[in-house]
């Protein structure tokens, strides 16, 4: 159904998501980008007012609020189908519209559909949905505010399992022989039964002997994780700065400092002698607290605003962190950490960050 407009305002269409569209499209099949949308779901009905034309069946017109609130639900991932904006909705907003675009900020991202609000959502809502969101495959975060690329910034990132795809340690014990007994540690560390800095002076003492080139390579075989190139060339170009603070060791981070030409790198020192690692740690650990630390201590001598940082990590001694910038993201995170973080990235590239910026 097509609403002819008065002077000054657009043509409106109305139109019907057919049950089979429901059942194997995506939302992001049939909608464009730089046009807005709005959706209205009807118990199992999907109704869709557009300002374009659509080779859809006509459906009944519908009231569309005009009440916006910086408040937005992005959703991407492969469950993203029509019949799961319905579940979704179910518990949304049940016959009520919701304004929506497709928002695509990298042209190697798959774009992603933004539900534009009216109003907060309520912590036990937002719970309800990451829960379904999670059941249905869907990564669905909540914002009520967002960093911007249009102003300076700052990410600062864990390395192990967010930065890069390994744990070094581990990596580094396998080879000096005692990886069973330093992994199991690490993943109670990480997951926050243990104490990090406890746990790491632990695991570093069982590498006392293992010759010093076992770090080269773990070097020369570090995978990155996907997408982190691509996040950190796009943030640089937009003038934010990009650091890592990792509970990890300086001979990765000084390497991935260079790689990435990031600004800034904060890991703690093995100490080597005679070719050999003593199994000890030099100087200060950087612990939980360092990290968080890091947030504030690089905002403020780059002049950048609060609410323009973001941290990115996966384990519970990233938690400080997350809470020190504007937006703490938890990535491929253990649960402890996804449920205390402001968002959650659970599966697919780190360039996904850029959903959750402006």
């Amino acid at each position: 159904m097509a609403v002819l407009p008065s002077i000054g305002t657009s043509v409106s269409f109305f139109y019907q998501i057919p049950t089979i569209h429901q059942q194997i499209e995506s939302p992001l099949d049939l909608l464009t980008t730089n046009n807005h949308y709005a959706l209205l779901c009807q118990q199992d009905t999907v109704l869709l007012h557009s300002n374009h034309v659509l080779s859809l069946p006509e459906g009944a017109a519908f009231p569309i609020c005009s009440n916006s609130t910086t408040n937005v639900i992005r959703l991407f991932g492969d469950g993203l189908i029509w019949t799961a904006m319905v579940s979704l909705f179910k518990h949304l907003s049940p016959d009520t519209a919701i304004s929506c675009r497709l928002y695509q900020p990298h042209p190697e991202l798959d774009r992603a559909l933004e539900l534009q609000l009216t109003q907060p959502l309520t912590i036990d809502l937002q719970q309800q949905l990451t829960d379904l969101a999670q059941r249905l495959n869907i990564e669905l975060v909540y914002l009520s505010a967002r960093p911007t690329l249009n102003l300076p910034g700052l990410l600062v990132m864990d390395m192990d399992s967010t930065a890069i795809q390994i744990e070094c340690i581990d990596e580094i014990a396998k080879l000096a022989g005692v990886g069973e007994q330093v992994a199991s540690v690490t993943a109670r560390a990480m997951n926050g039964e243990l104490d990090f800095a406890q746990s790491l002076t632990q695991r570093v003492a069982k590498l006392q002997g293992a010759p010093e080139q076992v770090l080269q390579q773990v070097l020369d075989a570090v995978p990155l994780m996907p997408g982190l190139i691509q996040l950190v060339a796009h943030l640089k170009a937009h003038n934010w700065q990009v650091a890592i603070a990792s509970g990890g060791f300086t001979y990765f981070t000084d390497a991935l400092k260079t790689q990435l030409n990031l600004t800034a790198t904060f890991a703690n020192v093995l100490e080597i002698a005679d070719g050999l690692l003593t199994g000890k740690v030099l100087g200060d650990i950087v612990d939980a607290n360092t990290k968080a630390q890091v947030v504030n201590l690089l905002a403020a001598q780059y002049h950048i605003d609060v609410s323009q940082t973001v941290a990115i990590g996966d384990g519970a001694n990233d938690i400080p962190m997350l809470n020190a910038a504007a937006l703490g993201v938890a990535f491929h995170a253990k649960p402890k950490v996804q449920a205390q973080a402001q968002a959650a990235i659970r599966q697919g590239s780190l360039l996904q960050l850029l959903y959750l910026l402006d």
